[in-house]
């Protein structure tokens, strides 16, 4: 009898881990970084992760950015290169005035005032970038 939970194609994530990457400067991420979450520290400073491009990227990559220094240092800018990156960004407040509403962004940035524990989810879907942040407190996760 084949053990669903031994087998990680099987859709049971019963004894799976998350792939777990600790990042504190700037990086690009590519296909093979996908369904990692990466736990952001900016305490040497402001930097930069380079998503991949409309014209590189591959449906259903997914990444996760959980903010891991409470209060950074200095801003984390996830980088699509473009305006391709579209979702709901949340906050404490139950403001979404961070969202994309329509109008898509290039950048998702992690502010100096963003808290421990607040996260991103971005996937890559039909050449863009769909995300959904959670801060929890005002404006910890900002757009442009």
């Amino acid at each position: 009898m084949r053990a669903d939970y031994l087998n990680e194609n099987s859709g049971s994530s019963f004894a799976l881990k998350k792939k777990v990457e600790f990042i504190s400067a700037a990086r690009t991420l590519d296909e093979d970084d996908s369904g990692k979450v990466f736990m952001c520290d900016s305490a040497d400073g402001a930097y930069s992760i380079t998503l991949p491009t409309a014209a590189t990227g591959q449906d259903g990559t997914y990444y996760k950015f959980i903010v891991w220094e409470e209060t950074p240092t200095a801003d984390i800018t996830i980088a699509a290169g473009s305006a391709i990156v579209s979702g709901v960004n949340k906050d404490a407040g139950g403001d979404a005035a961070n969202s994309t509403a329509g109008t898509q962004i290039s950048n998702v940035i992690l502010d100096t005032t963003a808290q421990r524990g607040d996260w991103v989810n971005l996937m890559f879907w039909g050449g863009e970038w769909l995300v959904e942040a959670f801060s929890s407190i005002n404006n910890g996760i900002q757009t442009s």
